[in-house]
């Protein structure tokens, strides 16, 4: 068993009505954001018929690039082993390692948190012996955090081969082509 980091940082909800959007289709880089819930859910696993109407075959085509390609968070915490290997930030053997990890993290972006009550020293370090205390019982853990309007911050470890709630999905390193036992060390991150 091993576990896999993920940190993700990005619009959390739509525009108001009438104001400046993100991106090109208001949502995000390139439309990319937390509340548009179908890029965080997979395509369907059947393709439509070929006999389909042309919008339902371009939206599942559509689903399924966005899916295999997107780093926003999947609204399932192990479906995570599903996306791409690059939305890895870091890979522990050990429980430990990951929860040092995380706990970089809660620190490194705390002064950030829109809720002055997550900023707290003591909440941070709950939340850190509480992700630990998982993490070592082979559970996933994610945490999400307001940044300040309209950013959202994911951080996640996901316990992995097997994952206890979803055992039959694969390493996404091993997709990538990687040797088993290949992981890389995480590097500490500069935060975003």
């Amino acid at each position: 068993m091993h576990h896999h980091g993920y940190l993700w940082v990005g619009p959390k909800r739509l525009p108001e009505r009438g104001a400046r959007p993100y991106g090109p289709d208001g949502g995000g880089v390139d439309g990319v954001h937390f509340d548009r819930e179908g890029i965080r859910r997979p395509p369907p696993a059947t393709e439509p018929a070929a006999t389909s109407p042309p919008d339902v075959i371009e939206r599942y085509r559509r689903a399924a690039i966005e899916w295999r390609t997107s780093e926003v968070p999947p609204i399932e915490v192990a479906l995570w082993l599903t996306k791409p290997a690059t939305a890895i930030r870091g890979t522990w053997q050990d429980p430990e390692g990951a929860a040092a990890w995380l706990t970089e993290q809660l620190a490194l972006h705390a002064a950030r948190f829109a809720s002055e009550q997550d900023r707290e020293a003591v909440r941070l370090s709950l939340k850190a012996a509480a992700a630990a205390d998982r993490l070592a019982r082979g559970q996933d853990v994610v945490y999400g955090f307001y940044l300040g309007r309209p950013l959202f911050l994911s951080l996640g470890v996901v316990t992995c081969s097997p994952n206890r709630v979803r055992a039959e999905l694969g390493c996404p390193l091993g997709r990538a082509g990687q040797r088993a036992g290949a992981w890389p060390v995480a590097a500490p991150s500069t935060g975003v």
